[in-house]
C-alpha cells in the first residue's frame, strides 16, 4: 500500500514538472522568434540587417524548434494525467514516445534548415543586399556601380580578393555629390585570411605528399599556400585516409549515376603511391567508366 502511494505522489509531481515545463519551454520558443523579429525589424541598416540575418536567423530557429521539441516531449508526458495509475512499464513506454517524439520534431526541423531553408534566406539576403541604399546626409538615392565600374574604387587588396573569389564588394555611389559607400560581402570560394596583409586572398598552389598512404597507414600531406595579394606564402600539414580501392568505388559510383544522367564533363584525378597526380576530362559516365575498366596505373605513369 506504501509502495502504491509513493508511486502515485512521484506520478502526480512528474505530471506537474512536465506540464511546467511544456508551458515554459513554449515560453522560450516564442519569445525567441518574437525577440528575433523584433531586433531584425528594429536594425535601420541594410547592410547590418543582412550581416544579422546571415550570422543568427537559421541558429535562432533552432534553439526555436529545440524549445519546441523539448515542450512537445514534454507534453507527451502528461498523456493521462490524473486518470492513470502509476506503472512501471507504462510510466517507461510514455517517456519513450515523449523522447521519440521530441527528437523526431527536432530531427525534421533540422532537415529543413540545412537544406530547404537557406534557399529561402538566401533570397532574403538578396533583397536587403540590393536594397538601393539612400545617402542619410543628402538623402538622395544612391546607385550600385557594376563590376567594371567599381574596380577604380577599390585598392588593389580588395580587388586581388575579389580576383580569388574570396569576398565580394558593392560600391553604392551618389551621382549628385560623388560620396561612395563600400559594403563587404562573402564570396563564392573560400580563401584563408594572410596573415601579413590581412586580406583573404591566401590560396592552395601545391600538393606534396611526403608520406604516400598505403593499405594499412595514413600517409601525410602538405598544401602550399600563396598570398594572392602580397605574394606571403605558407605550409599546411595534413593526414591522407589509408588507400582503398578508388577507382572500383568510383567505377561503382559511376555505374550508379547511370549513363543516361546529364552530365557535362567527368573529372577523374589519380594519385598514385609516390605523389603523382593526373587528371583527365570525359565527356560522358560512359567514356568514364571505359577510362577506369582498362585504366593501367603503371602504363600511365
Amino acid at each position: 500500500m506504501q509502495e502504491s502511494s509513493t508511486g502515485e505522489a512521484f506520478l502526480s509531481t512528474w505530471h506537474q514538472v512536465m506540464f511546467i515545463g511544456t508551458i515554459l519551454f513554449s515560453i522560450i520558443a516564442i519569445i525567441i522568434y518574437i525577440y528575433h523579429k523584433v531586433r531584425v525589424s528594429g536594425i535601420k541598416g541594410f547592410k547590418d540587417k543582412y550581416d544579422y540575418l546571415r550570422k543568427h536567423e537559421i541558429r535562432t530557429y533552432q534553439i526555436c524548434f529545440i524549445s519546441l521539441g523539448i515542450a512537445l516531449g514534454c507534453l507527451i508526458n502528461t498523456y493521462g494525467r490524473g486518470t492513470i495509475s502509476f506503472d512501471w512499464i507504462w510510466f517507461s513506454v510514455r517517456l519513450f514516445m515523449g523522447i521519440a517524439g521530441g527528437t523526431l520534431v527536432g530531427y525534421v526541423i533540422a532537415l529543413v534548415l540545412k537544406y530547404y531553408y537557406p534557399t529561402r534566406l538566401n533570397k532574403k539576403l538578396r533583397k536587403w543586399r540590393y536594397m538601393p541604399r539612400i545617402n542619410h546626409v543628402t538623402g538622395n538615392k544612391m546607385r550600385l556601380l557594376s563590376e567594371d565600374e567599381e574596380d577604380v574604387h577599390l585598392d588593389e587588396g580588395m580587388q586581388a580578393e575579389e580576383k580569388v573569389f574570396s569576398v565580394d564588394y558593392d560600391v553604392w555611389v551618389d551621382d549628385q555629390t560623388k560620396e561612395i559607400k563600400i559594403e563587404k560581402y562573402p564570396g563564392h570560394l573560400v580563401a584563408l585570411q594572410c596573415n601579413n596583409c590581412g586580406f583573404y586572398t591566401m590560396k592552395v598552389i601545391r600538393e606534396q605528399i611526403v608520406i604516400p598512404p598505403t593499405e594499412t597507414t595514413e600517409g601525410e600531406l602538405i598544401k602550399h599556400y600563396e598570398c594572392q595579394y602580397c605574394g606571403s606564402v605558407r605550409a599546411t600539414q595534413f593526414n591522407i585516409a589509408k588507400i582503398t580501392s578508388g577507382a572500383e568505388d568510383l567505377q561503382r559510383t559511376l555505374t550508379k549515376t547511370g549513363s543516361n544522367a546529364e552530365v557535362e564533363l567527368v573529372n577523374v584525378e589519380i594519385i598514385n603511391a609516390e605523389g603523382h597526380k593526373r587528371t583527365y576530362n570525359f565527356q560522358s559516365v560512359i567514356q568514364a567508366q571505359k577510362f577506369l575498366r582498362e585504366y593501367n596505373a603503371e602504363e600511365v605513369s
